[in-house]
């Protein structure tokens, strides 16, 4: 594995955890899914930290970046643009909105009806968005990263299927040990921590690394592997909707992306294994889904286990 790219790699994580104190799986997590050019869905209960860990990525890449408070009142054109007339020259002059920005936080993605979550899907999965007619390609590097609460159910409305699906990764919080907890106390505001941060990569470096990733090997017992996986979301006894073919595509990515994060130019089992729940589970559909999102949650990373857990791995 080429020193330089690892070096990029170990700076960008390094700059992260300046800020984002005692989740340095989360980080790693959230660094694989910018190199795999995917976006990400963080999930978990208030006040832990989704927010911090967007904002520390923002600044710690020498790009765009811009927040989108999602509300109930939201319309599709206060994230995509507007036309508005030129009095001046009788034309219509676009007007771009925030998801013109190669970082976009979507924050409390869950708080804006349906009609307005489908205005990021075409953004999400071809890098444009079509407005009156004419497309505008959107920034590269392109990611969004997207935050919800599990547990609030009002005013809340559930993510469909189609815009789960352009989620590269499903990531959880969690409680920080003890020792950031009390880091965390004592900081204080993270703000000024991370008003502080400097850019360490730059947009080309980030574009570099991305290709890299397309680099990385995968034999074909694992790719099979893989694939084993995937299909077994869709002859699972408990599962509805398995997962798609974008499922595959973006579950073989992020395993390359994952190996070049750790330094190597090959993807074993292993890594397979490990992203099984994060690419996948937010991707199937279960036949005893309940209304608690928390619990349905917990029951589609439980059948994915027992997918892996019921794969032959590879010798």
């Amino acid at each position: 594995m080429d020193e330089q790219v690892t070096a990029k790699i170990q700076q960008l994580l390094g700059s992260i955890e300046q800020v984002v104190y005692g989740k340095h799986d989360v980080v790693q997590l959230c660094v694989i899914g910018l190199l795999a050019r995917g976006h990400i869905l963080i999930e978990d209960v208030p006040g832990i930290g989704k927010t911090t860990i967007a904002q520390s990525i923002a600044r710690s890449l020498d790009c765009s970046f811009n927040r989108v408070q999602f509300t109930s009142d939201m319309l599709p054109s206060d994230i995509l643009g507007v036309s508005i007339l030129d009095h001046k020259t009788n034309d219509f002059e676009f007007r771009r909105g925030p998801i013109f920005a190669s970082i976009v936080l979507a924050d409390e993605i869950n708080r804006t009806p349906p009609k307005t979550q489908s205005a990021l899907m075409e953004a999400m999965s071809e890098f444009q968005v079509s407005v009156d007619g004419t497309t505008h390609e959107l920034p590269r590097p392109f990611m969004v990263l997207a935050t919800q609460n599990p547990v609030e159910h009002e005013g809340t409305y559930i993510l469909p299927e189609s815009q789960l699906d352009r989620f590269a990764l499903r990531v959880e919080m969690g409680y920080p040990p003890s020792e950031d907890e009390i880091r965390i106390m004592r900081r204080r505001d993270p703000q000024k921590a991370i008003h502080d941060m400097k850019p360490v990569l730059s947009v080309e470096d980030v574009l570099a690394l991305q290709d890299k990733v397309g680099e990385v090997k995968v034999d074909d017992s694992v790719a099979h592997y893989l694939l084993r996986i995937v299909q077994g979301t869709r002859t699972h006894e408990q599962v509805q909707l398995g997962a798609s073919p974008r499922g595959s595509l973006t579950y073989y990515e992020v395993c390359q992306a994952k190996a070049l994060v750790e330094g190597r130019d090959y993807v074993t089992p292993g890594d397979v294994k490990d992203m099984a729940v994060h690419v996948l589970s937010h991707r199937i559909l279960v036949k005893s889904r309940g209304a608690d999102l928390t619990i349905a949650t917990q029951e589609r990373a439980r059948v994915i286990r027992e997918i892996v857990a019921n794969t032959d791995v590879p010798v």
